[in-house]
This record gives structure tokens, sequence and C-alpha cells, in this order.
């Protein structure tokens, strides 16, 4: 039971009565006994709160940074109004807005309220209880109650590099479609026939061909289509690592976005293995329009995991689950330690089945503070920013010379340089 402020308004009221009115015990029994009779009337004449029914939709998707409104279905099957509020509660990261909402619902009515929702962060967030306060039609006093009305919100990545997919979406048809080559090589499939011309190589002339035709014709090459890709996250505690405005994961879950969309558009299929000690998200043989939105959805959830990566189990499910030869893209991080321990004592092993390609995220504030060099302290964090950085340019060239290609750049720009290098895998026939 509840009661609200115009029960202390009534209260005064009385009082005041007693006082001015009739000062006696009689005139306190008589103004408490007033009260007590319009608070039994409420509760009697208050809609019962079992009549009313909550349901909304189990799952809401939204890009992270932008608002969305979730909605509510209150219905009344009950025979008398229902009147007071309620609260749509969810997590504050949410941020909702417009969660209190009033009653007045007739019966057999049905009402939608909406709560808007602005997730900061990608991940689900799970709908708290709603909370329902009935009040009689006097207003003086009523009931509460909470309710479980399941829902989660979906936040998915927010993938600011979608506006480059349409640009390198348009370069590899060019490079598939209208820029075919005589050249025949690995990672290449024959396009069809035309006539030859001075300069072409004779080796490419097709004499069956020929012999049917009125003129010479020579066979032309395009990258080969329904190649595999296989994108490796790194998940473990060097993912945690803060670069720019989010953690190392993040950067990367937006170059993986972007080069799913890409390969996805090269009729290419896409694996995406998220692994530290153990699988953490999986996204096995799927290719068109449909892999970009389960993409989204199986790394909306994903957290960097505070535990030193098992490169060897990361090493044999890869192996497990891509049996043709593939284009691997492993998203880690190369300070001596990962490089060393974790990658060198795998890589020769993936390497002589699969194009292995190592992606990591640089900090731009590293390279910023060695190139600040104005004070005292300034040289002391440019000695340590020079340090890292030379740490790195000798991880990048022990994987080169184990024939391992590496791709470091800063947040903004890795989606666009990891989509331009398999750009050129794809014109070269190197994937």
């Amino acid at each position: 039971m509840v009661v609200t402020g115009r029960l202390a308004v009534a209260a005064g009221v009385a009082a005041l009565f007693v006082t001015f009115v009739l000062p006696s015990w009689a005139g306190v029994l008589l103004a408490t006994a007033l009260l007590g009779a319009l608070v039994l009337a409420d509760l009697l004449l208050l809609g019962s709160p079992g009549a009313l029914q909550l349901s909304r939709a189990a799952l809401t998707t939204v890009r992270t940074g932008r608002g969305i409104e979730v909605e509510l279905i209150a219905l009344n099957t009950g025979d008398r109004t229902l009147r007071g509020t309620l609260w749509d509660d969810w997590p504050a990261s949410a941020q909702p807005r417009n969660h209190a909402h009033p009653l007045n619902l007739p019966s057999n009515t049905r009402i939608r309220l909406h709560t808007e929702l602005t997730p900061e962060y990608r991940g689900d967030r799970v709908a708290g209880p709603v909370t329902v306060r009935l009040l009689g039609p006097l207003g003086l006093a009523g009931r509460q109650l909470r309710r479980d009305v399941p829902a989660r919100l979906r936040a998915l990545p927010p993938f600011r590099s979608e506006k480059l997919l349409v640009s390198k979406v348009a370069q590899l048809q060019h490079l598939e479609g209208r820029n075919t080559t005589n050249r025949r090589g690995q990672g290449t499939e024959f396009d069809s026939f035309r006539e030859y011309v001075a300069g072409d190589d004779v080796r490419t002339i097709d004499w069956r061909a020929t012999a049917r035709a009125d003129d010479v014709l020579v066979r032309t090459w395009r990258p080969e289509r329904n190649r595999h890709v296989v994108m490796l996250l790194d998940t473990g505690r060097v993912s945690a690592g803060r670069v720019g405005d989010g953690t190392r994961l993040d950067a990367t879950i937006e170059a993986a976005l972007l080069l799913g969309g890409l390969a996805a558009a090269g009729g290419d299929s896409v694996d995406l293995l998220a692994y530290d000690r153990t699988l953490r998200a999986e996204v096995r043989g799927i290719g068109g329009k449909r892999l970009q939105l389960k993409l989204m959805h199986a790394l909306a959830g994903i957290t960097p995991q505070l535990v030193d990566t098992d490169y060897q189990g990361l090493l044999r499910t890869t192996l497990q689950r891509a049996r043709r030869r593939s284009l691997v893209v492993w998203f880690t991080h190369l300070d001596a330690a990962t490089v060393q321990e974790g990658l060198l004592p795998v890589l020769p092993v993936l390497s002589r089945r699969h194009r292995v390609l190592i992606v990591s995220v640089t900090d731009p504030d590293v390279a910023a503070a060695a190139a600040h060099r104005s004070t005292l302290d300034d040289l002391y964090t440019a000695a340590a920013a020079e340090n890292i950085l030379t740490e790195h340019a000798i991880a990048r060239e022990t994987l080169r010379r184990i024939g391992v290609r590496v791709i470091t750049e800063s947040p903004d720009r890795l989606p666009s340089a990891l989509a331009d290098e398999y750009l050129e895998l794809k014109q070269t026939g190197s994937m």
C-alpha cells in the first residue's frame, strides 16, 4: 500500500478542523474516521493490479551511440479504470529517458508506452523490473507492484567505417569485372576470351577456341571468387589496452566489420573466431548480405578478458575449422612478449597451410610523445615512446622474415589500410 501527498493535505485540513471547529477528542476521532473512510474507499475502488498485463519485444537492436524507442504494451483486462504511474526501468548505461509514464487506462484498453534509450557502448542490456503504482479515484492511496517483463537491448558496434565500404566495394568490382588480365596466377580464375592484339603473351592463346573462331583468341583471368577468409580476434588481456577513445578490441572490431563486408561483396566466405582461453564468439561459412548483420550480433557482446591468450589453443581451433587454404587475418598486439612467446611458436604451422596477415592497432599518443621533446620531462617520455616504437618495428620485421604480412595503423586508419591490403591480395592473386 502507498499513500500520496493528497492524504497529507487532507490530514492537514482535518487538523485545522479539529483545532478551530471541534477542539475535542470527539473531533479527533471524527477526523480520523473520515480520513480512514476516504483511504478505504480509495483502496476499494482501486482497479485490480492483476488486470494489468504487460508485454514487449524480447530483443531490440540499435547501433551504439544512436537512440531508439523501446515499446511496452499495457493492457487492462479488468472492469475498472487503472490510474497511476508506470516506471520502465533500464540500466543507467542505456541512458533511459522519459521512462516514467502516467496511466489512465480504461477497461479493455491497450496502450503503447515508449522509453528512449541511447547506449554508449556495445553489448546487451537487460531490462529491469517494471514498477507500477496504481491509485484510487481520489488519489489518496493505492498499491505499488513490480513486474518482470523480460527484454534485452543489444547495442551493436557503431561501425563508423561503413562509409568506406561503398568505395572499397566499387574498387573490388573494378578489379573483378573490368580489370581482367591475361596473366594466370594463384588466386585467379578464367574470365573470358578476347581477340589477340600485338604485345599479348603467346602462351595465353587458346588454340582450341581459335580453331573454332575466325580470329586468334586469348584467355583472360580475374581474381578468384569463393575464397575463404578467417578472421581471428585475440580477446585476451592485450586487447584491453586503451587506444584513442576505446580499447584495442574496439578498433579491431571496426576493421573486422569492414573487411567482412568487403570480402562478402567479393564473393568470399568468411569465418570469425574470437578467442582468448576459450572460444568467445564464432561466425562460420557465411557470405553475402547476411554476413554483416551476423558479424555485428556476434561481436556486440565481446569484451576483453584479463587473461593470457592460449595461442596453441587458438591454433588448434583455427586448423579444425579452416580445412582448405584460406586467408587468415589475425588481430592481435605486437609487443615483444606476444610475438616471442605467443606468435612465433604457432605461426610456422599456420603459415604452411594458410596465407597469414597480422593486424595490429597502434597508439597515436605514443607516436605523438616520441615527437614531442620541448622539456626535460618530455625527453624522458619521448625516450620511452621511442623504445616502444622500436620494439614494434623489430616485431614487424621478425614476422615479415618468416613470410607473414603485417599491418600496423592507428585506430582511425586501420580499417582502410586493411581493406586496401585485401584488395591488393585480390588483385595479385595472393590469397
